[in-house]
């Protein structure tokens, strides 16, 4: 009798976590509890990421430390910006922040050198984390820069974090309408419990490796188009369609040669994904601020119409890609945002593993030739 096969892992149980889970009753996403729509309403991303590591939100004394220490790690060091200089502008953004990310953790001494040491304690990887956390704005605002032939934009220490992030890959003080809309995207992306990339993360862990190995690992599977990528993938179908007249042509021959639709459909959320109301409403808030009436009406449609013929709705992805695009990133540049958001969620994971580790290494059924020998 053979054991049973659940591809993709679906349906299976391989842990316990306290980072974030979905509550079936409300289809709501928990951060430590707390509904992600209440967090984006009313939190900074700071608040956020702090209470991802440490389980709780801040008090306006530990918020103050976060931001102190995220401001002091906001700048690039020369290695790593060459390091990303040396990456061709050719390739996909994602490559910048994978090289980045390696050679922050190959500078960074608190490993001590030692693949024995490299885990480190709670206290070392909580500052891996901030150093993180603080410097990829610099690192996908600096890879969308240089592809435009533009030059670095240094921080600005009176700039909260989504402000900061907006200036260093703009060049201009951000309207507040859009530091809302772009903390609601951040707050969203965050984190949702053992998806593709964090799961990465965290086996990458479990063998007793470093940080930033396990990030970097991470966004290694971030990168597919079928998990991180999907955002991309909206904006390319809704250039692709034009308008909302045009929509129904589109998707009926799109339907009739069996082409996936991105930024529909998800593995966890069966009735919608609860982010996309909030998201849908920073997208709404951007159209109006934007004067572009025209996004909101393709967008429109095309959930409609793809919703009355398939039963599946959107997810986070769908709302965010003409988000982004009204905010003026380039599309190759939304996967990079997702990393910046998501690193707060993979380090909690992180830590997490470690304190209660187990080498992650499943089983597989073999369907091979059976044993067999070289000729003499």
């Amino acid at each position: 009798m053979t054991d049973e096969i659940h591809k993709g892992l679906a349906g299976v149980v391989v842990d316990t976590t306290a980072v974030s889970k979905v509550n079936p009753d409300t289809n709501s996403l928990l951060y430590r509890g707390y509904p992600v729509q209440e967090l984006a309403a009313t939190q900074p991303f700071e608040a956020v990421a702090h209470l991802l590591w440490h389980g709780e939100l801040p008090s306006d004394e530990e918020l103050a430390r976060l931001g102190a220490a995220e401001r002091a790690y906001r700048s690039l060091a020369p290695e790593v910006r060459a390091a990303i200089d040396l990456v061709p502008v050719s390739a996909h953004p994602m490559d910048d922040v994978r090289t980045a990310i390696s050679v922050i953790g190959a500078c960074d001494a608190s490993g001590g050198g030692s693949v024995l040491e490299a885990s480190g304690s709670r206290e070392t990887n909580i500052d891996r984390a901030i150093r993180l956390y603080a410097q990829l704005p610099a690192i996908v605002a600096y890879g969308q820069r240089r592809r435009r032939g533009e030059d670095l934009v240094a921080p600005r220490d009176d700039l909260d974090y989504a402000a900061n992030f907006l200036w260093m890959t703009f060049g201009t003080e951000p309207d507040p309408v859009v530091v809302d809309a772009f903390n609601s995207s951040m707050i969203l992306y965050a984190e949702h419990s053992f998806n593709a990339s964090t799961f990465t993360a965290r086996v990458i862990t479990s063998t007793m490796s470093d940080l930033y190995s396990a990030v970097v690992g991470a966004v290694g599977a971030l990168k597919g188009p079928l998990h991180g990528g999907a955002n991309e993938a909206v904006m390319h179908v809704f250039d692709e369609i034009g308008d909302a007249d045009s929509v129904v042509p589109w998707l009926e021959e799109a339907l009739a040669e069996k082409r996936k639709i991105m930024g529909f459909g998800h593995r966890v959320y069966k009735h919608g994904d609860s982010r996309v109301p909030t998201m849908r409403a920073a997208l709404e808030t951007l159209v109006e601020h934007c004067e572009r009436p025209d996004v909101l009406e393709l967008y429109t449609r095309l959930e409609s119409e793809f919703v009355a013929r398939k039963g599946i709705y959107p997810n986070l992805d769908y709302p965010s890609g003409p988000a982004y695009n009204l905010l003026g990133f380039d599309t190759a540049t939304f996967t990079p945002l997702f990393v910046a958001a998501r690193v707060t969620g993979w380090t909690a994971h992180i830590m997490e593993q470690q304190a209660s580790n187990a080498l992650i290494r499943p089983l597989s059924q073999y369907d091979g030739p059976d044993e067999r020998h070289v000729a003499s």
